[in-house]
């Protein structure tokens, strides 16, 4: 039997989630594009094909991971409890003990030089997502009472640092 047909979309969110597993065991200085080709059993023609370089295919893997992490982040945010329980949801889902397969990579995005622009840029945009997300739940815990905060920002800079 041959291989599922898959939509360019449905291929390269197969490839990005595949890139995410090598990232994660080999580490982002280490993985090749051979790696993700064949944890897959497709050809590196065809990742090439749909990222043309192994920076660009981290750089989306990365926008990946941290996207599906921001999106549980924005469900944890609206929930409809204190704001101090979300934070707390929050903070427990995304810490190393937690669920997020986000910081994983920020560990290992951190811990080698960005050569690519694009990688830099995706990092910095997704963590200043990550920081003005707490920064406003800690922001509506300080009005509504349930703590006292006066720097909210630096507080969120603290708990993602």
């Amino acid at each position: 039997m041959g291989r599922v047909r898959l939509s360019v979309a449905e291929r390269r969110e197969e490839l990005l989630r595949a890139a995410i597993e090598q990232i994660e065991a080999r580490g982002v200085a280490a993985v090749r594009i051979a790696d993700v080709a064949a944890s897959l059993g497709v050809s590196n023609a065809l990742v090439l094909y749909h990222f043309s370089t192994k920076e660009k295919l981290v750089a989306e893997a990365f926008r990946y991971a941290a996207e599906g992490d921001l999106a549980h982040l924005r469900k944890l945010i609206a929930r409809r409890t204190t704001a101090l329980r979300r934070l707390r949801a929050a903070v427990r889902w995304y810490a190393p003990t937690g669920q997020a397969k986000g910081w994983r990579l920020w560990i290992e995005g951190w811990a080698v030089p960005l050569p690519d622009p694009t990688l830099r840029e995706v990092t910095r945009d997704l963590d200043l997502e990550w920081k003005a997300a707490l920064t406003g739940l800690i922001e509506e815990g300080a009005a509504a009472t349930e703590f006292h905060c006066a720097y909210p920002h630096a507080s969120a800079l603290r708990l993602t640092a």
